[in-house]
């Protein structure tokens, strides 16, 4: 059982001591015995799974796996821009096509609720975004979302607008917000048109990829980059996906709370993705603590990465990677070039190999790792996604996956479960 609980503890970059005393609290709760030793036997065995399929067994070295994992992904990645059509993101800003359809078939998001449209204009008429209205020669800002599309204009706003001026518009601005400016309407996905490439070079290069959203607007937005580099497509589509799947989960909670006298508060929070900063709670109960971020992309020895948590992106990527799974049905290939189900289940696996120098490093199996490393050209090889399934995982396998969503959804303002 021991080394059970050590191998975990390495991979998680914590005490065994840490999930030992963990393992106990949960058992005592949950009746729940011998989950650390079935998630690590669970994890020998996907690795041994995907060892065999590459050919290579547990003597190969880190380096061998690691680029045999990268030349599967850059197989699949080449497969599916060809299924996908070759897409050409400059020219898809009229009309998305095939890439957005089949993402929308995968997984057609449910309805949301969002700040109206109309409200939006008006609140930019009175918190003016001057960068984005010079640009356009535009008067006000009623023109300037008639002019240039509603999803593009409050897309552009990140990478356009001053810091200042956003966090001015983010606190002011939403602090005016009354129930009435909210309507429930569909998710949207907005390709963008080329002319926002250049301007947004900053953007990209903070966020690491062309994709991102906007929880209070229901909006998906794709900034045109040319897709010639390997890795890319699969990182875009798996992303689409993710943030199908993201942006219903916040307006879900914004239903939630809606008729809450501190809805704008809460609201905000859940914008700014919170993760309390202070201690965990100590008051005789096992405390969970919810990161909604993925702390490690801005400082990987975050203390809270440390500790007992629950992360609800994790589990929009290990939604979005079993429609990714189902991807090769809808296209219609049934002779295995896609492969995509090979990486089902994978999230949370990895172990440690021995390099070529006798060192040993740890392998992420991870498809969202291992495709954000093979874009950067094995110049960082992520393993932030893996860690963070991995927690969901342990906290799951107590719970169950269901209860885990619905304990992160009641307490998600909070930052704690307590169980």
């Amino acid at each position: 059982m021991q080394d059970s609980f050590t191998k975990l503890a390495r991979i998680l970059r914590v005490s065994p001591q840490l999930l030992l005393d963990l393992d106990k609290k949960m058992t005592n709760i949950t009746g729940q015995e011998g989950v650390v030793d079935s998630i690590v036997a669970e994890n020998r065995k996907m690795v041994d799974l995907t060892l065999a399929e590459l050919g290579l067994d547990n003597s190969a070295k880190a380096e061998e796996i690691y680029n045999a994992l990268i030349r599967q992904v850059s197989v699949v990645d080449k497969n599916l821009f060809d299924m996908l059509g070759k897409p050409d993101l400059s020219k898809l800003s009229m009309v998305c096509g095939k890439l957005c359809e089949t993402a929308f078939q995968v997984f057609p998001p449910p309805r949301g609720l969002f700040i109206k449209r109309e409200r939006v204009a008006q609140l930019l008429e009175k918190h003016r975004p001057a960068n984005l209205m010079a640009h356009f020669g535009c008067k006000t800002a009623q023109e300037l979302v008639d002019k240039q599309g509603f999803a593009s204009v409050v897309s552009a706003l990140r990478f356009v607008e001053s810091q200042e001026w956003m966090h001015k518009f983010f606190d002011v601005a939403y602090q005016e917000l009354k129930q009435e400016d909210f309507e429930e309407r569909e998710v949207e996905m907005k390709i963008l048109e080329p002319e926002w490439l250049k301007v947004a070079e900053k953007f990209l290069e903070k966020k690491y990829h062309n994709v991102s959203h906007l929880k209070e607007y229901g909006v998906i937005f794709i900034i045109p980059l040319k897709i010639d580099t390997p890795g890319e497509m699969v990182r875009m589509f798996t992303l689409m996906l993710h943030y199908l799947h993201e942006v219903p989960f916040y307006a879900s909670l914004f239903r939630k709370f809606f008729h809450d006298s501190d809805f704008v508060p809460k609201f905000k929070s859940l914008l700014r993705g919170d993760v309390p900063s202070g201690p965990m709670l100590d008051g005789g109960r096992v405390s969970w603590r919810i990161v909604q971020r993925y702390l490690a992309k801005d400082n990987e020895n975050d203390p809270r990465l440390f500790e007992p948590h629950v992360n609800p992106e994790a589990e929009h990527w290990f939604k979005a990677e079993g429609d990714f799974g189902r991807l090769s049905r809808i296209l219609g290939r049934k002779d295995g070039h896609l492969n995509i189900g090979y990486w089902t289940g994978l999230d949370f696996v990895g172990d440690f190999f021995k390099t070529r120098d006798g060192q040993e490093q740890l392998v992420s199996f991870d498809l969202i790792d291992l495709s954000m490393s093979l874009v950067k050209r094995g110049h960082i090889k992520y393993l932030f996604h893996h860690e963070e399934a991995l927690w969901n995982k342990i906290f799951s396998e107590y719970m169950g996956r269901e209860t885990m969503n619905r304990l992160i959804e009641e307490n998600i303002v909070k930052g704690f479960i307590e169980l």
